[in-house]
């Protein structure tokens, strides 16, 4: 078969490691030498540690090549190959520091090869020297991907966060013995302390009251979520830079940072990589958790204390509802108090968190841990933006005060249905609420503002079985909620996206916990 794989010159290689820092920030020269080395690895790490290296073998099978991987060897498709998952493992503090996957046409190996190849303790190169095989190595590509939850497990990183990843092949006698992907986290072998900050993001199920006619106005009901969820890193830098992400969202992190370095006189930036992050507008918070994450990594960067309501203040969230701040601190399901109304030192009119820059975030009133064993459905269409910028503040002017009977109608379902269908467990208590919501004072005003895809997305989520669905925030995302048996409202959201410009899926659950910001 002929080989259509071309090898990377050392020209290439650069080219793509200045582009992976254009994505990633900064790499170590020993990171760089990872992805580049024509040599051993594993000598590499112990020489790095300065501690020996083993080999722990995860899986070890002889399996027919897939079409990638016979063109990446030169064989034949269906051709048996030995395919082997390793990691490299510093034997001094049991961390792993590779993760390497091979592939082995059987057909080229002398049996001696073989049978040491197949014991599995043994790194390659060794293996090659063993048997004084003369080869050399190509590398064929090094880029970033993202930790699954697989490999999230065994890094013990945050899902989603950055991975480097390089391929080489060993080749002999002009031909592919191994082709070999390893892969390391992005804050690996990093010379330099860094924080990385995973926050949830967040269904915003009501604002309360926008009739104020009690003196107090806003309010509002959420939900932590497990995913998606923000994952940023930091490390210290002379000004604030940002990576990774799309241009609002670098632009969001990056306003979040120097708010926080001004209003603290930190005496320096940072360099932040933002390696996750829920899409923007879409109603699941988004901006909040950006804001804060990086506001928090600077905290913790420089050692110094703040607590997550005063870092919302500083940069400009919670000005109406409290549910992010309040999520990204302590996780679950939260109902806040809204703002004074009306009075010197409080709000004086109706408007939404993105222009009620300076307010204080409301106080939270009850928080629960939501039930771990309900699953939470998210469904985004492609079909229209949520509503926000100066079309939001026009929707607030237009419609509030709501009327008064209908704030009353709404915090009746709120006390007295959905908080207490969380606290007993009581799904179809709290689906019905959700339900109930939906037609009931600003909520209704959302839902109206929304694309013809979203009624039609919430009549056919309880239809296939939900116990009750809604908008998040300005949406568009729409949320479900039910139990274990969620297969058929995950069917029915597909088949009305079918048609109407698509949208993504999510089945998840609530998060119970805040931000998790820890240095590395």
């Amino acid at each position: 078969m002929t080989d259509k794989i071309r090898p990377l010159s050392s020209g290439d290689l650069s080219r793509i490691i200045t582009d992976l820092e254009r994505e990633a920030g900064s790499l170590s020269p020993l990171q760089k030498v990872l992805l580049g080395t024509d040599g051993s690895v594993t000598n590499l790490l112990e020489m790095a540690t300065g501690h020996p290296v083993e080999v722990v073998t995860r899986v070890q099978e002889v399996r027919p090549a897939d079409p990638e991987t016979a063109a990446e060897l030169g064989v034949e498709p269906g051709d048996a190959v030995n395919y082997r998952v390793v990691e490299l493992r510093d034997t001094l503090t049991g961390e792993t520091l590779i993760y390497a996957v091979s592939f082995t046409p059987l057909q080229r190996l002398a049996p001696d090869f073989r049978d040491d190849l197949l014991r599995a303790d043994i790194p390659i190169g060794r293996i090659l020297r063993r048997h004084r095989i003369e080869s050399r190595r190509e590398i064929t590509d090094a880029r970033i991907v993202p930790a699954d939850p697989h490999l999230s497990s065994i890094f013990r990183i945050h899902r989603q966060q950055a991975l480097l990843s390089r391929k080489y092949r060993i080749i002999h006698n002009r031909q592919p013995l191994i082709a070999i992907e390893e892969i390391f986290p992005s804050t690996a072998f990093s010379e330099e302390r860094r924080v990385i900050v995973n926050a949830p993001s967040r269904i915003h199920i009501t604002l309360l009251d926008m009739n104020g006619s009690l003196g107090r106005v806003d309010g509002g009901v959420g939900i932590a979520l497990d995913h998606p969820a923000t994952v940023l890193d930091a490390r210290k830098s002379a000004g604030i830079a940002v990576y990774g992400g799309d241009d609002e969202t670098r632009l969001r992190v990056a306003e979040a940072a120097r708010a926080t370095a001004d209003s603290l006189s930190l005496p320096g930036g940072a360099e932040i990589t933002v390696h996750d992050a829920a899409g923007q507008h879409v109603g699941l918070g988004s901006g909040t958790a950006l804001a804060l994450a990086a506001g928090s990594a600077l905290c913790r960067l420089y050692g110094r204390d703040a607590t997550v309501r005063d870092l919302a203040k500083v940069v400009g969230r919670g000005g109406t509802s409290g549910i992010g701040t309040a999520v990204f601190e302590q996780g679950g399901f939260v109902l806040d108090g809204g703002h004074r109304f009306g009075v010197p030192g409080g709000k004086q009119d109706f408007r939404p968190s993105a222009a009620s820059r300076g307010t204080e975030p409301p106080p939270v009133v009850a928080r629960h841990a939501f039930p771990e064993d309900w699953r939470i459905l998210l469904v985004t269409p492609h079909a229209g933006t949520g509503v926000h910028g100066a079309t939001e503040v026009d929707l607030f002017r237009a419609h509030c005060p709501v009327p008064l009977g209908e704030v009353r109608e709404l915090c009746h379902e709120v006390l007295m249905r959905l908080i207490p269908g969380v606290i007993e467990h009581d799904l179809d208590a709290f689906g019905t609420a959700v339900n109930r919501i939906q037609h009931l004072g600003f909520k209704k005003v959302e839902v109206a503002a929304q694309p013809p895809v979203v009624p039609a997305l919430l009549e056919a989520l309880v239809d296939a079985g939900a116990a009750g669905a809604g908008l998040s925030s300005f949406g568009p995302t729409v949320y479900a909620v039910g139990d274990t048996g969620m297969d058929g409202v995950v069917g029915a959201a597909r088949e009305v996206l079918d048609g109407r410009g698509g949208g993504a899926v999510i089945l998840t659950r609530a998060r119970n916990t805040g931000a998790d910001v820890a240095g590395v």
